[in-house]
């Protein structure tokens, strides 16, 4: 289950910014980026805004629900990093006397 989530995730990620790029900046057509005239657009006269921008609001409401999904199920988890671990305990040890260089006599 959490494998499947995350390939969706990862296709709606890919696909959200793919289709944002084939978006059009404001006042540019997509056919004129391929080389054609700036009068004629790519998908049609109106059909480009609408399609690309149900894509866009689909892919991104699948991108929401795949990272709400797989938040909730890396917290519904017993498992953590911390709570595995016992606490360390000090120990005082006693400090090794380094021997001392006898003194030239």
């Amino acid at each position: 289950m959490h494998a499947l989530v995350i390939i969706i995730h990862l296709i709606a990620c890919f696909s959200l910014i793919m289709i944002v790029l084939l978006q059009s900046g404001k006042g540019q057509s997509m056919g004129a980026m391929f080389g054609g005239s700036g009068s004629q657009a790519l998908f049609g006269s109106s059909g480009a805004s609408s399609f690309l921008t149900k894509a866009t609001t689909a892919m991104a409401v699948v991108f929401m629900l795949t990272s709400l999904t797989l938040a909730y199920v890396s917290k519904s988890g017993e498992e953590s990093v911390v709570t595995d671990h016992l606490p360390r305990t000090q120990q005082e040890q006693p400090l090794e006397q380094q021997p001392q260089p006898p003194a030239d006599q």
